[in-house]
């Protein structure tokens, strides 16, 4: 098998043809002699996988994976990625918002590099200015908590050589931010700009967005550390504090009094004391997801004609 296309589906209906006949085109194109083109169905409400499977009866290149529900993008993919069989691996979205034609530059420039990965940024953020400004805020975060350069704006499109994707998926996290698993598997990996289209509204909704950050953050242990350091601050800060206390009243003897900064004193280490435990709370969650070895998705059934 020379490529594999991997696709997931979700709300996909209208775009599941011409993505289809786009991406057959650009294959053929490439005079790519086997090929197999997996959908995955992420428990896609509409009748996406319907329309995928139709297609897979008349083309045997075609795969349906149709997963039991929703689990989520990242683990679609990851899903769809232990299928892939073929030589290079092409991962794309499904909803045309991402061009099945950057596969020809991604290629020549695969082979021109001798790269193992070829993915596309935007060179602007699509969305309004909230999108943009949180997006960049979320890179900043993860700059810090990863102490590595991110790439800005990664979409999902790239083109993986097989071996890259075989260490890819030596990675078996139940809770997936897959773009840390992108970037942490290493090999050569370049980036070129690309233009990404608005075809319909994101399903990424704000409670989404919140629980990708806070699963992107508590990758690393990054975090712990802050903890560490900031209880450390405040109990040096306490200490100090406690021996001009203690000084004073051997020098003056007098003693200060205050219930302004008191209160003050307690809300503030009371709000650090109660943020601390939730970040523990959140990696205590993470480590008993973890334990339990639950499957990242459950396929339902796999069409092939």
């Amino acid at each position: 098998m020379q490529i594999s296309v991997v696709s997931t589906l979700y709300y996909s209906a209208n775009y599941i043809n011409e993505f289809y006949t786009r991406i057959c085109k650009v294959i053929e194109s490439l005079k790519f002699e086997s090929y197999e083109i997996i959908f995955v169905n992420d428990g896609s409400p509409d009748n996406s996988c319907e329309l995928a499977t139709a297609i897979a009866k008349q083309d045997p290149n075609v795969i349906v994976v149709d997963l039991s529900r929703n689990f989520g993008h990242h683990k679609a993919m990851m899903t769809g990625l232990r299928y892939a069989q073929g030589e290079y691996v092409y991962l794309i979205d499904s909803d045309l918002e991402e061009d099945p034609e950057w596969l020809f530059s991604f290629h020549e420039i695969l082979h021109a590099q001798s790269a193992d990965v070829v993915y596309g940024v935007q060179q602007v953020r699509r969305g309004d200015l909230f999108e943009q400004l949180s997006g960049a805020l979320f890179y900043k975060i993860m700059d810090v908590v990863s102490r590595s350069d991110y790439p800005r704006n990664i979409v999902t499109a790239r083109l993986m050589t097989q071996r890259y994707v075989a260490a890819l998926l030596q990675h078996h996290e139940r809770e997936i931010f897959i773009v840390n698993l992108w970037h942490g598997t290493g090999f050569n990996q370049i980036a070129i700009n690309v233009k990404k289209h608005s075809t319909s509204p994101s399903t990424y909704t704000f409670q989404k967005k919140i629980n990708h950050l806070i699963n992107a953050v508590t990758s690393y242990q990054a975090p712990l550390m802050w903890i560490f350091y900031a209880g450390f601050l405040i109990s040096s800060v306490a200490f100090l504090g406690v021996l001009f206390l203690v000084v004073n009243w051997i020098i003056n003897k007098n003693t200060l009094t205050g219930w302004t900064s008191l209160v003050v004193s307690i809300w503030c280490v009371g709000g650090i004391i109660i943020t601390a435990l939730g970040f523990v709370g959140v990696y205590l969650s993470l480590i008993y997801m973890e334990v339990k070895q639950r499957p990242i998705a459950i396929v339902r059934d796999v069409f092939r004609f």
